[in-house]
């Protein structure tokens, strides 16, 4: 028998707290301060897990719902006496009376049941994001007509925009929060490695053999139906998998996956068994965090100290679809025409990915920048300008407009060309965009130019390393 007042499924006080009871039985009323510090006692006592919460009025009724990623700091942080709520749900501390909690498994089932009990309750639209025109929420879609099925998020998941693949495609939604589903199925593509590219993908393609794959592939998040690296129903079951894992529970996805892995191991299939203990791993690593202990370099993380907003403000500068995830820079390095090298960097979701660093020795020209940047841009993207692999989804030239347009040049008689192509102007900081007649002028704090200004300076950074290599080794009369 669970004491007097208490859930016994949360273990937590589910009564509406308000009055304190007068010793005649008349109950007093309650000072707003007494009511914040009884309900903050009462969130720092809540069980550490992510979960759903759910405010209510001194009626009993839920004026908002929200999710957390550990229920007590995430609850406490509304009733702290230095609270600072925002316009919008500050005047909700003037009226909340008490909370209710859902204990969730993962993040992702929290955004899910957030997302849930937003349309079936329907709190007051006063301090909550109310779903009442669903095209303006995202939707998470997993096609089903294609060789390879796709997993995506858009706002528009029937219109036209959709495609045919959308037709009988797995829609789940509307979500509230567009970057939080953003950043789960990221999470979930580290443990199903499906593909969220949009790419027309045919089982048997003659192209496919000759096709690269994208970075996804390289960081092990996807497992490269582009190239045929896996075949159609391995890579049907992943993304079963995946639809019966958001569908459900954790536990219950990992009880099957360990039952297969040990039918798999005792059929002797060994790849197969591998392949299972990896996804079994990823998914339960999907909430962790790195700390300071996991050996993080502090001087590398300086200027990457929020990586997905950054690709989310770099992509909404440039008028993209999505964040821009995969962001690769050029730069040129010479001295006085001497030694000629060209750099590419790549930064994967707003961090260095140095395996895809390349390092270029110009051979057709010496003292000419321009030149320089053609030879160097054409070598990188020739495979993506016949279509054999995908652009990145920005393309930075360290220099000004004459440096963008030295990079243009290279797709002008090409059948494919990158979607963003820009340059980073020294000095004022101008960001210069193909196709747009003025260079953007961004505040210094703007977080998508910190990440063009950090992809820019390791740029310059390796493109001035290979230059000393190569000077150096001319000095000492060795062969380069």
């Amino acid at each position: 028998m669970s004491p007097e007042g208490t859930d016994p499924v949360r273990g937590v006080n589910a009564s509406a707290g308000g009055d304190a009871e007068r010793g005649d039985g008349v109950r007093a009323p309650e000072s707003r301060e007494a009511r914040l510090a009884r309900l903050l006692k009462r969130a720092r006592e809540l069980p550490e897990v992510p979960g759903v919460y759910l405010m209510k009025d001194s009626d009993g009724e839920v004026i908002y719902v929200g999710k957390a990623l550990r229920l007590p700091d995430r609850v406490s942080s509304y009733f702290v006496p230095s609270a600072d709520l925002g316009v919008k749900k500050q005047p909700m501390l003037d009226v909340v009376a008490d909370f209710d909690i859902i204990e969730c498994e993962t993040e992702w089932e929290a955004l899910l049941t957030e997302n849930r009990l937003v349309k079936d309750l329907k709190p007051p639209p006063r301090y909550n994001v109310r779903l009442k025109d669903d095209k303006t929420f995202p939707y998470l879609v997993v096609t089903q007509r294609e060789d390879y099925p796709r997993v995506y998020v858009t706002r528009d998941p029937r219109g036209v925009s959709a495609g045919p693949y959308a037709l009988n495609a797995r829609i789940f939604g509307p979500f509230a929060n567009a970057g939080a589903l953003r950043e789960a199925v990221t999470l979930l593509q580290r443990a199903f490695k499906f593909r969220t590219c949009s790419l027309d993908i045919v089982h048997g393609d003659e192209r496919n053999r000759l096709f690269r794959p994208c970075l996804l592939h390289a960081i092990n998040q996807c497992t490269a139906p582009c190239a045929e690296r896996i075949g159609t129903e391995a890579y049907r079951q992943d993304v079963d998998r995946f639809v019966r894992f958001i569908s459900g529970k954790r536990s219950a996805m990992l009880r099957e996956l360990r039952g297969e892995m040990e039918r798999a191991s005792a059929a002797l299939e060994f790849e197969r068994a591998a392949a299972l203990r990896d996804q079994i791993r990823s998914l339960e690593k999907l909430n962790d965090r790195a700390s300071i202990d996991d050996g993080y370099q502090p001087e590398a993380e300086v200027a990457y100290a929020h990586p997905r907003e950054s690709c989310e403000a770099l992509a909404k500068v440039l008028g993209l679809d999505r964040p821009a995830r995969f962001v690769e820079a050029i730069d040129i390095a010479h001295l006085q025409g001497n030694e000629t090298v060209g750099s590419k960097v790549c930064f994967m979701d707003g961090r260095p990915f140095k395996d895809e660093y390349r390092r270029f020795k110009v051979r057709t020209v010496a003292n000419d920048d321009y030149s320089a940047i053609r030879e160097v841009v054409s070598r990188r993207y020739r495979d993506a300008a016949m279509g054999h692999e995908l652009f990145p989804d920005v393309v930075m030239i360290d220099g000004g407009q004459g440096q963008l347009n030295a990079a243009m040049e290279v797709f002008a008689d090409t059948p494919f060309k990158p979607a963003t192509l820009v340059s980073l102007a020294k000095k004022e900081e101008l960001v210069h965009v193909l196709g747009v007649s003025e260079p953007l002028r961004l505040p210094r704090n703007n977080k998508g130019l910190k990440l063009l200004q950090a992809a820019r300076d390791e740029a310059h950074r390796f493109a001035q390393a290979y230059h000393h290599t190569l000077r150096r080794k001319r000095t000492l009369g060795d062969e380069v």
